[in-house]
């Protein structure tokens, strides 16, 4: 018998009981998740630990982070790009046939790349749109955290954060630019990329080059570690192109701008852009303009117009238009990339190529 005459029921003893259990469970639970969290475990397919500026509503980012990210990413998936390469093991396939009839390539470089890339990046920042050339597995996710430090070089040429919603900012990213020219084994035209569009305007980009580790970057109204040329010939220029369709380009470029002109069959939108600027390797070939007169998807070319912007240049469509990096994954009115020249001037004299690329 309890004290005072007091009958303690068993049933009332046992109800008490588990709801002190229950308490205790969810602290304890609350407890764990938390850990976890720091640690970057559970959490949504090819997501993670909260990035450095993650909260319930998306908040903001910092650009100047997602740029030391993004060219750590670039350089973690050229890192296995150029591992599969040596191991000469590609396991080849074809995604199916571009529009022009060729077979869309892909390897383990593509594929693992991507893994590495993507999920960097999703880590560190899970509230913003990442959109990739390959289809990310969640049953290959990984959790890749970011140490949160902030290059030297950026440091210097950004030297405050640079603050926007994170539901503004879609990131895209090639794991492997120039695929049938790595299958080639051509591999000065191989490049991993990012590209961060901030309301669909291109706002930081990187071009690794995975085989000469040479990587490009650059915010628009920030800073940039690679510059213009000091000179570009617009009369007679020379011309990167496609090497799928460098004949077709070919004969309009000499019809434009007469028989000097020179035509420089390349491949890898990537390797294209940096052939426009000032970059201190010697296997990069030099062009004053590059067309493009087809179909391109928005990570070939989103952070090579990232670059060009931030340095003054220009990438449009054939017929002059700007491009949105929103929405569909790919522009049908061909590509003009030009620097340091009148870009409207060239879009005039270009009406045929504005044709051919709307084919």
């Amino acid at each position: 018998m309890a004290p005072m005459g007091i009958r303690l029921s068993p049933l009332g003893v046992a109800v008490f009981c588990l709801l002190g259990l229950g308490v205790l469970y969810h602290l304890y639970s609350g407890f764990l998740a938390g850990r976890f969290s720091l640690f970057g475990l559970g959490g949504e397919p090819g997501g993670g630990a909260a990035g450095p500026a993650a909260s319930a509503d998306g908040g903001t980012v910092d650009l100047r982070e997602m740029l030391a990210v993004s060219v750590l990413a670039a350089v973690r998936g050229g890192e296995e790009v150029r591992r599969v390469r040596e191991s000469n093991v590609l396991h080849e396939k074809s995604k199916g046939k571009t529009r022009e009839g060729a077979d869309d390539k892909m390897t383990s470089g593509d594929v693992l790349s991507n893994r590495k890339m993507f999920y960097l990046l999703k880590t560190a920042f899970p509230s913003v749109q990442i959109n990739t050339e390959e289809h990310v597995d969640a049953s290959d996710q990984e959790v890749i955290l970011w140490d949160r430090k902030i290059p030297e070089d950026i440091l210097k040429e950004i030297a405050t954060p640079q603050e926007v919603p994170a539901e503004s900012v879609t990131v895209w990213i090639d794991p492997l630019d120039a695929t049938q020219e790595y299958t080639e084994d051509l591999r000065k035209y191989v490049t991993t990329m990012v590209c961060v569009a901030v309301n669909g305007k291109p706002v930081l980009g990187v071009i690794h080059k995975p085989f000469s580790e040479y990587t490009a970057w650059a915010m628009v109204d920030g800073g940039s570690n690679v510059k213009a040329r000091t000179s570009y010939n617009e009369k007679t220029p020379r011309i990167v192109v496609s090497r799928s369709h460098s004949g077709m380009v070919k004969q309009l470029a000499l019809q434009t701008f007469g028989n000097q002109t020179t035509i420089i069959p390349a491949g890898g939108a990537g390797y294209k852009v940096l052939a426009l600027l000032d970059v201190p390797d010697k296997s990069q070939e030099k062009a004053d303009l590059y067309i493009h007169v087809t179909y391109i998807k928005k990570w070939d070319i989103c952070a090579g117009n990232a670059i060009l912007k931030a340095l003054g240049g220009h990438m449009t469509t054939l017929s002059g238009e700007e491009i949105s990096y929103t929405g569909s994954d790919g522009i049908e009115g061909g590509l003009l990339a030009s620097i340091r020249m009148n870009h409207q001037a060239l879009v005039r004299k270009l009406p045929d190529l504005e044709k051919t690329g709307h084919k």
